[in-house]
């Protein structure tokens, strides 16, 4: 049974850090690339990152370069989402999908977690 499980969310400061854990179960991370995605109140779902299945590629949406790391460890079959110098306009339920990434965000994701809530705020 393919599951996708995040955890790792919360209530941050501006400027604190979180980081997201996506445990996959199911599938094998050495074979399927694994997305980030988060919705904020009253907005569209939007692409955050995303990291390949073999070698490791990752993308980011330009909002987080340089505030975002992810990464994943096959073994653990668990992608994570480093999140630092956070902004309230991170503030989102953010959710992990299993979708290709080859250089942008996959367009038609197979598998979703629940989702978990990032609030940014002082």
């Amino acid at each position: 049974q393919v599951q996708l499980v995040e955890s790792g969310g919360g209530l941050v400061q501006p400027g604190g850090s979180l980081r997201l854990s996506c445990v996959v179960s199911g599938f094998a991370l050495e074979y399927y690339a694994i997305n980030w995605f988060r919705q904020a109140p009253g907005k569209e779902r939007e692409g955050v990152s995303c990291i390949s299945e073999r070698h490791g590629s990752t993308y980011y949406v330009d909002s987080v370069k340089g505030r975002f790391t992810i990464s994943k460890d096959n073994t653990r079959n668990t992608v994570f989402l480093q999140m630092n110098n956070l902004k309230p306009e991170d503030t989102a339920v953010y959710y992990c999908a299993a979708d290709v990434c080859d250089g942008k965000m996959g367009l038609a994701p197979w598998a979703w977690g629940q989702g978990i809530q990032v609030t940014v705020s002082s």
